[in-house]
């Protein structure tokens, strides 16, 4: 599924055309018509793994909250973010894999071994996912409970 954007700013559903954003209306449009116009940009596997992933975040977490951040040139559509007193972890899309890194992730407990990618740091983990993967959903929902968590004990 792909997108437009009406002059309004706001995502309508359409088939098999992209228009670029207008950037004043990207502006205006709140963080979750970003992350949604993202989504139904990337008409691929990518789409789908990043609005699965939304959806479990949420189904997480009821409050968490939706930003998009460092949108430059090379990105404008920027990289959209979770947080709930921090942030939890950020949806970065590469050609061959949607990369979710977690800000506190070497803190938290990991009992499925969900995370498979950045294991050498102190601070971040991230779980790359790739074309066919599927992610342990009660365990992808208990990593993010626990980010919560751990936000709310503070650092």
């Amino acid at each position: 599924m792909e997108s437009l954007w009406d002059r309004q700013g706001i995502v309508s559903v359409t088939s098999k055309r992209i228009a670029a954003p207008d950037r004043k209306a990207a502006e205006d449009l709140p963080a979750s018509g970003l992350i949604d116009a993202k989504i139904a940009s990337l008409a691929d596997w990518r789409g789908e793994i990043l609005a699965s992933i939304r959806t479990l975040i949420r189904d997480a977490d009821p409050t968490v909250s939706e930003e998009v951040k460092w949108r430059k040139p090379s990105n404008p559509s920027g990289v959209p973010v979770w947080s709930h007193g921090g942030i939890l972890c950020t949806g970065e899309i590469y050609r061959d894999k949607v990369k979710l890194t977690f800000a506190r992730g070497a803190s938290l407990p990991d009992p499925s071994g969900l995370f498979n990618a950045s294991l050498d740091g102190n601070t971040r983990r991230a779980i790359d996912l790739h074309n066919g993967d599927e992610i342990d959903e009660p365990a992808f929902k208990a990593l993010i409970r626990a980010a919560v968590a751990l936000n709310r004990a503070g650092r």
